[in-house]
């Protein structure tokens, strides 16, 4: 039995989608706004996060974002505040992680093309 995932079915090839290749297809979507936020959080929870960081807002800043590209946002803007030497991560830092996650989004799409 042969089950595939992806989170980007626009793009399979149509060979595999021929009868009789797989027996089951799952698509994940991206996640909504809402989901976005909470993947931010959880991959936040242990983080020392300032008060003034509103998750909602950013995952408006995260359209068409997967959850690994969420979580890369966290891990990012940790590094930035840990190179600013500061104790806490700001929304701001956040702010500028989803710029480079954006910007590497963009440039991997670009290698492909």
């Amino acid at each position: 039995q042969v089950i595939a995932a992806t989170n980007r079915v626009d793009i399979l090839d149509p060979a595999l989608l021929r009868s009789g290749r797989l027996d089951r297809k799952i698509e994940f979507p991206h996640p909504n706004e809402e989901a976005r936020a909470r993947i931010m959080q959880i991959h936040s929870r242990k983080m020392n996060v300032s008060p003034d960081v509103n998750f909602e807002e950013l995952s408006r800043s995260t359209d068409d974002f997967n959850g690994a590209q969420c979580k890369a946002v966290c891990v990012e803007a940790g590094m930035i505040a840990l190179r600013r030497g500061a104790t806490s991560v700001t929304h701001e830092d956040f702010m500028d992680a989803i710029m480079e996650v954006q910007a590497k989004k963009k440039a991997n799409l670009n290698y492909y093309a």
